[in-house]
């Protein structure tokens, strides 16, 4: 097999012919390359760029090679982009990209794929507190590309459009006189970076050209070589196109991956969590926690104690879901910092001690007591206030809600599986259905009729499933509707899913009642009310590795859109969402019991 070539380009700005010239004169001369990377602003400056962009959009002009680009901003982009997602072809979420014309790919949010045997991962857009529908990153991205990064194997190329903070460190020349660390660079870059381990991270936006020294990394065999690069068509004339021929780390030995340059230096990324804040800086709140608090979770002294490895470094997977699909991580699954993070507690100051996003970050900087209160003792109400799904939380999406009866409401998901893919939510804030009282009950059992009855004119059949985690927030019971052709399979799946894991279900016959009176508040429970009153039902023991989104992946298989197994792929905007909610309670009205 002939060696990989791929082509790194810095920010385009919408240079497109100039871009695509140089593109096509290397291919000619050292080619052919399988594909060209476009880090930073991808999109025109100005207005009077994107007549010439457009050329290649509308197919005036031709796209040489396979190009991705993940600088989704600039002049044009939220209309570009917006026709992107309504073309049929783009339904889903597409790690490799989405198609924008012939050969050109928007590698939009975050992820990771394989291009020819290459493990890529990127981070689109740049971060922002707007949270902004294209150009800006959110903290889910983030999270997502974190959990991504603890699956096994290497990643070769990791493509972000700022550079990481604190990359010169450790650099004894060759600096560009351009580049001030302190500005334009982004400490959540760096915190990846330092976690992904890539053995390319490519950058942009910084408007030069600079290849750092190979450094190494901290419990890695390989190295990784850092490269920005300029802007196409810069007045100076740096360098905006760097080629490279890199092998699929999959592919290498461990001496090969072991091989370090002469001129390799240590991580410029080893001290970052250790830094004091400057003179004057404003303390956030987290700040002034006790050390006895800091040592519980600070990573660095845990292994000044126990040694290196990554066995100290918090699951992000475990901690967020409470299961880890692994068989052999080696990352902690720390209970206390799993139901830390449950009560809304930064993960970074959970791993690390500190947080690096100052006011940006949305999270709480201090170890929250059962019930919400923090460890110096804030009010109870906090627990309802930070709840997602509380109705006097100010984070409440109301714009989703379709009805509030006396003891639930219902709201349409978030990311859904399909349209009509709902959620029935208890008012009081309670852990799971199961436990509620039998007046709550029967108000429950109300809604399940109707939604049964909303689906049946449909040709559908309503699917109810729920995760009653023991040590969950706030419940929610899914209500999914699937074809009544294909109703018959449901319990067939499940129980094929269930084996693949390595368990079996219980079948109740006698309906929820009878799940009530077995229920223990004191384990886990997943169950599925399947077509024709069964329910299936597995207690979750302690140390099981159960995916929290056990019943969400068995439907999005059963209804063949497996790449919306993952809600947090398939987010729509706002505007969209608020459409659906229309929609919904328009068809739902005649059976909606609250109305």
């Amino acid at each position: 097999m002939a060696p990989l070539k791929i082509l790194l380009c810095g920010d385009v700005l919408g240079r497109l012919n100039q871009l695509f010239k140089r593109v096509s004169s290397v291919n000619k001369s050292a080619g052919p390359f399988d594909a060209l990377f476009c880090v930073g602003q991808f999109f025109p400056d100005s207005i009077e760029g994107l007549e010439e962009f457009n050329g290649y959009i509308e197919g005036r002009s031709s796209v040489p090679i396979p190009t991705y680009f993940i600088g989704d901003y600039g002049v044009g982009s939220p209309k570009i982009l917006s026709e992107v997602l309504k073309d049929p072809n783009n339904q889903g979420f597409k790690m490799e990209g989405f198609r924008v014309c012939e050969n050109l790919f928007w590698l939009k949010s975050s992820g990771k794929f394989e291009l020819h045997g290459l493990s890529v991962a990127y981070l689109s857009g740049r971060r922002s507190p707007t949270g902004a529908q294209f150009g800006t990153y959110s903290q889910d991205d983030v999270d997502a590309l974190r959990a991504l990064a603890e699956d096994p194997g290497t990643v070769d190329i990791f493509l972000t459009n700022e550079w990481p903070s604190g990359v010169t460190n450790g650099v004894t020349s060759n600096i560009p006189s351009e580049i001030s660390d302190s500005s334009d660079s982004d400490p959540t870059v760096s915190e990846l970076v330092a976690e992904i381990k890539p053995r390319y991270h490519v950058a942009g936006t910084m408007g030069v050209y600079f290849d750092r020294q190979p450094y190494a990394n901290v419990d890695a065999l390989h190295v990784t070589r850092f490269l920005g690069l300029a802007p196409v068509g810069n007045k100076d004339k740096q360098k905006f196109i760097h080629a490279i021929s890199p092998t699929p780390a999959s592919t290498m030995s461990k001496p090969e991956l072991r091989a370090k340059p002469p001129n390799t230096t240590l991580s410029p990324y080893t001290n970052v969590d250790k830094a004091v804040p400057p003179d004057g800086a404003t303390k956030r709140p987290g700040d002034s926690t006790s050390e006895s608090q800091y040592w519980r979770y600070d990573v660095s002294q845990k292994r000044q104690k126990h040694g290196d490895g990554n066995g100290d470094r918090l699951c992000f997977k475990f901690v967020s879901s409470g299961s880890c699909p692994r068989e052999k991580c080696h990352f902690r699954h720390d209970e206390e910092a799993m139901q830390q993070y449950s009560r809304g507690v930064c993960f970074d100051f959970l791993n690390k001690g500190k947080c690096e996003r100052g006011p940006n970050c949305n999270f709480k900087h201090s170890l929250q007591e059962e019930g919400g209160r923090s460890a110096t003792g804030a009010a109870s109400s906090h627990r309802s206030r930070e709840c997602w799904f509380c109705l006097s939380s100010p984070n409440v999406e109301s714009h989703l809600i379709t009805s509030v009866g006396e003891y639930y409401y219902c709201a349409l998901a978030k990311g859904p599986l399909l349209p009509d893919h709902a959620l029935i939510m208890p008012i009081e804030h309670m852990p799971n259905t199961l436990s509620l009282s039998q007046e709550c009950e029967k108000e429950l059992e109300h809604l399940q009729n109707s939604f049964r009855a909303y689906f049946k004119r449909q040709g559908k059949e309503a699917i109810f499933f729920e995760w009653a985690f023991k040590r969950g927030i706030h419940a929610n019971l899914q209500v999914v509707p699937i074809p009544s052709s294909r109703a018959s399979l449901v319990q067939d799946i499940f129980n094929l899913a269930a084996e693949k894991l390595g368990f079996k279900f219980t079948i109740i016959k006698e309906g929820r009642q009878a799940l009530r009176t077995q229920f223990d508040r004191s384990c886990s429970l997943f169950y599925v009310e399947v077509p024709g009153g069964g329910i299936l039902s597995h207690v979750v023991e302690e140390n099981e590795k159960f995916p929290v989104q056990f019943g969400r992946e068995v439907l999005a298989g059963l209804l063949n859109v497996a790449d919306r197994a993952d809600w947090r792929n398939c987010k729509d905007s706002k505007e969209e969402e608020i459409k659906m909610v229309e929609r919904f309670k328009s068809g739902f009205q005649e059976y909606d019991p609250n109305q």
